[in-house]
Order: C-alpha cells, then sequence, then structure tokens
C-alpha cells in the first residue's frame, strides 16, 4: 500500500525577502519526492535561480487532494475540453477533489504575491498544453490541460504561467521572465494606488518595452490612459492590466526591437556628434543582420541617455531596467 504523504498547504517560504520575485512552482521541479513513483523532476537550472532574488512557491495538487506517494498514477479521460482524472488501474475517480482544491487554491493565492508560475508539462493536474486524454471512442489526443493548471490559467489570467520544458527555449525564456518582471511591476503599482495620474507615468515608463511587442497594443493603451477614454480609474486599471499583460505575451522579434532602438537613436540625433551618430549605425546594421546581440546598441543608447541627461528617457523600463532585474535576467541566461 503505498503511504499515504501530503505536503502542508504551499506557503510563502519563511526566508523568503523583501522586494524578492515569488514564482510558484509545481512541488517536482524542486527535487521534492512527490511524483507518483516516489521521484522527482528537479531543474537545476530553476532551482539556481534561488540565488538571483525568486522565491519559488512549490505546491503539489495531486499530493495535497490526499494520494500517496507512491501512488497509482492518474490520467486524463473523456472530452479534452471537459476530462476526468481518473487512476490508470483502479479508474477511482479524483476529478471532483482536485477541481474543487484547485479553485480553493485560486481563491487564497492572492496572499502569496506570485509574479509567476511554472507548471509541469505533461501531467495530468499541472499540464498547461497538449496533455494526453484517452477519448471514449477513438486514440487519445494531445489536446489536454491539467486540472490544476486549468483552474489556475482561468482564475488567475493575468499571471504569466509556463511549462518547464517549454523554458528551453531561448526565445520563450526570455519573453516568459520578461512578463514575470512586468507583471511584478503592475502589481506594485496596484497595490500603490492607480489614479490616472499613476496610469499615465506607470505607461510612460513602459512605452518602449510595449512598442517592442505589439504598435497595435501600445497605440490602444496610449488611448486608454489618454482624456479620451471615460470610466473610473479602478475600471481603467483593470482594462489597462489586461492589454498590458497581452501585448507582452506576443514575442518580440528583431523587427520589433529595432523599431524602438531606431526610435531612440532619432530622438538622440540631434544631440551627438557625426561619430557617435555612425557608431550606432553600425551597431542597429549589426544587430539587424545578426552579428551582434541587442545588448551592443542597446549599451550605446543607454550610455547616450545618461550622458545627455535626456530626462524623456531616463525613466524608461526598456533603456533603464532595475539593478535587481538585470541579475535575474543575467542569471537566466544559464537556464
Amino acid at each position: 500500500m503505498p503511504r499515504r504523504r501530503r505536503n502542508p498547504p504551499a506557503r510563502v517560504p519563511a526566508r523568503s525577502r523583501k522586494g524578492w520575485i515569488r514564482i510558484g512552482i509545481s512541488s517536482c521541479l524542486l527535487g521534492e519526492k512527490v511524483r507518483w513513483d516516489g521521484g522527482h523532476k528537479r531543474d537545476g537550472a530553476l532551482t539556481g535561480l534561488r540565488e538571483s532574488g525568486v522565491v519559488w512557491v512549490p505546491v503539489c495538487p495531486e499530493t495535497e487532494v490526499g494520494m500517496g506517494v507512491p501512488r497509482e498514477p492518474v490520467r486524463l479521460v473523456g472530452r479534452s475540453s471537459s476530462p476526468r482524472m481518473v487512476g490508470v488501474r483502479s479508474e477511482n475517480d479524483w476529478t471532483g477533489r482536485m477541481e474543487r482544491y484547485a479553485r480553493g487554491w485560486v481563491q487564497r493565492a492572492a496572499r502569496f504575491k506570485l509574479s509567476g508560475y511554472v507548471v509541469k508539462g505533461d501531467s495530468p493536474s499541472c499540464g498547461m498544453e497538449r496533455v494526453r486524454v484517452n477519448a471514449a471512442r477513438g486514440g487519445p489526443t494531445h489536446q489536454g490541460v491539467g486540472l490544476f493548471a486549468r483552474a489556475l490559467l482561468e482564475g488567475m489570467p493575468l499571471l504569466p504561467v509556463e511549462e518547464e520544458r517549454r523554458l528551453g527555449d531561448a526565445a520563450i525564456r526570455e519573453n516568459f521572465l520578461e512578463r514575470v518582471l512586468a507583471f511584478r511591476r503592475w502589481q506594485n503599482r496596484r497595490a500603490s494606488g492607480c489614479a490616472r495620474g499613476d496610469l499615465a507615468a506607470f505607461h510612460a515608463a513602459h512605452e518602449l518595452q510595449i512598442l517592442s511587442h505589439s504598435p497595435r497594443h501600445c497605440r490602444a493603451l496610449e488611448y486608454l490612459v489618454s482624456s479620451a477614454c471615460g470610466g473610473s480609474a479602478e475600471r481603467l486599471a483593470d482594462r489597462y492590466g489586461v492589454l498590458f499583460m497581452a501585448a507582452l505575451r506576443i514575442p518580440a522579434t528583431i523587427p520589433g526591437h529595432l523599431r524602438v532602438l531606431r526610435r531612440l537613436s532619432r530622438l538622440l540625433r540631434g544631440r551627438l556628434t557625426p561619430g557617435e551618430i555612425r557608431r550606432i549605425r553600425d551597431a542597429l546594421d549589426g544587430y539587424r543582420r545578426g552579428v551582434v546581440r541587442r545588448a551592443v546598441p542597446l549599451a550605446l543608447l543607454r550610455r547616450h541617455v545618461a550622458h545627455q541627461e535626456f530626462r524623456a528617457l531616463r525613466h524608461q523600463v526598456y533603456l533603464v531596467p532595475d539593478p535587481r532585474e538585470l541579475i535575474l535576467r543575467q542569471r537566466a541566461k544559464i537556464w
């Protein structure tokens, strides 16, 4: 008989430090032996971020609903849109217990102050996409979503969520981290109040970042914070948050970054010497051709903005990120 083992309810670790970023995570990815076979799926790249300002908040939904360790594995059966979770051999139905736990966890999640979540791919509880579902008729499909992950995505739609296997892709990793940091700044803004002036200042600081992802969203957000758009401050803030996070879900491409970098260079042109302008132009061309990284033209532009005391640009998140965020970005390159 498997021994019954349950984790204590997810909580922010006591050692969490002020200003650190809290990210939820499937417990097995941190090395906790909570899987059906008594093992784990420790991801060294993820655990290494503990030294870079991340506080992991581990959750194992299957042990939380009372499954033992080790235990009979479970699978999803039925329709992909509303599958049931049952034991592989016994067909014991865990659907109701898992859905109740997931809904309750999402309702309590505000106290964790999460800025993101990393789930275990392919899991019938935590898988975010393409989870195997055994249909009543025909062969299995890979169109399901884990029951806990479904409640998380539906109940916290602004929260950045990714699977650990997808984070091995550099572009997906960069986008996820960017969304996590942006969502954290948005959470702090909402916690401090979001009057029209506060919303306008937040947008002004993030304008170039948004533009690198989606000009269309950037225009919509500009309209939202302008006097042309009516409504209460709270309602506007809600609408802004939805559009802001939707914009960042669109990957920033090389053409998108070039759009922003060229805009910066045009703003600085009247303050620079012909030689400085030429160096910036060469760096931008090298980035366009894939010869140099974006950090090269960005460093040049950042230096000139600081030297020229260009106040309109010195608070742009795209250009001058928080030093604590830079540490995490640099550490994440090893993922």
